[in-house]
């Protein structure tokens, strides 16, 4: 199924289409888990959902991203795996852990791939990351913040990280990309904290010898620190516009529970889509579904993991659905807007996995 759209512009599928074999392929997700996954098949089981009755997509029990944080969830033999994969966290935090065989690694590289051409083009550009290099460090987890950073540096070429081993701007290193590159098209990749915390407050404009007008930005993840001090999408975009300006800026949402099948803002509109690799649902306090423009917990569906069930997750997001397939900027799928975190976020009902 990821092989019939690997020539296909993942945003050009419409609603009809894209029901029919979305709904296919998640049924034979969900199976395919039950029967490898001792701990999902107790979890459906709960539900006392049938897996062979005539069920919709909106139907299919999804199960609280949280588990990954209580539970080994796999879908594949120990010695299948060849990557686990962490989530970010604080000290003293719990991590989900990902657990990765072959075939849904590099499924997870090709879904990317395909998504990311559709904002980024096929040629691959100079690219500029706002982080350190993580090669320096000596990691005992591949954590989050790390596969994101060596996940979409696959799109750039001439790597160049803005900060050094002590966690300051490089200026030395900024300069001779900008003066290389900065003509033309290049890439600046980060985590939006990072991108706010470096780009808008500590660069120095004075020490900068060329702005950032030929960039696309690619942003992702880091919110919650923006939310606590009152800085908004817009006021985040505003504010890189004015400074450096950098006028193309595209945020990306995703899980690392669901890597690879990620939502994507276009710089068009300003609205994160949903791929043909994806789907999204919100749903109220009792888990039934919300119409467009009304506020929710975000469900995800994707079709990508198969070494672990992950293919439909309650996430602890807010978020509202604007509309389908009739997005100003061209994209088709579902387009929506994420608010945040849910305060307090608990999820009943479907945690019994032992």
């Amino acid at each position: 199924m990821l092989h019939l759209f690997k020539n296909l512009n993942p945003f050009m599928i419409k609603k009809k289409f894209k029901n029919k074999f979305f709904l296919n392929k998640i049924k034979s997700l969900t199976m395919h888990h039950y029967k490898n996954c001792n701990q999902y098949k107790k979890i459906i089981n709960n539900f006392k959902f049938n897996l062979r009755n005539k069920n919709q997509l909106k139907d299919f029990p999804m199960i609280p991203v949280r588990l990954f944080k209580k539970f080994d969830l796999k879908s594949v033999k120990s010695s299948k795996v060849v990557k686990t994969l962490v989530s970010s966290g604080t000290s003293g935090q719990t991590l989900s852990k990902i657990f990765l065989d072959k075939e849904n690694a590099s499924n997870q590289v090709k879904v990317l791939a395909n998504i990311m051409s559709v904002i980024l083009g096929k040629k691959r550009l100079p690219m500029l990351i706002i982080d350190q290099n993580p090669s320096l460090f000596n990691k005992s987890t591949f954590d989050a913040k790390s596969a994101a950073i060596f996940g979409f540096s696959i799109f750039g070429i001439n790597h160049c990280y803005l900060l050094n081993k002590k966690n300051n701007i490089d200026y030395k290193s900024l300069n001779l990309f900008l003066n290389k590159y900065g003509g033309s098209q290049f890439l600046v990749f980060g985590f939006t904290s990072m991108i706010y915390e470096n780009l808008i407050k500590k660069l120095l404009i004075k020490n900068v010898k060329k702005d950032f007008s030929n960039a696309i930005l690619l942003h992702g993840g880091g919110w919650k620190k923006l939310e606590k001090i009152k800085i908004s999408n817009s006021i985040f975009r505003e504010k890189l516009r004015k400074k450096i300006k950098l006028n193309k800026i595209s945020n990306y949402y995703g899980l690392v529970e669901q890597t690879g099948s990620i939502f994507v803002e276009s710089y068009k509109c300003g609205y994160l889509h949903a791929s043909a690799y994806s789907e999204i649902y919100v749903r109220d306090k009792n888990f039934d579904l919300l119409e467009n423009k009304k506020k929710g917990l975000i469900q995800l569906l994707s079709l990508v993991p198969t070494s672990y069930p992950g293919h439909n997750i309650l996430t602890e997001d807010i978020g509202e659905i604007i509309g389908e397939d009739d997005c100003k900027c061209g994209l088709k799928g579902k387009y929506f807007i994420v608010h945040g975190r849910a305060k307090e976020a608990e999820i009943r009902g479907c945690s019994d996995a032992r």
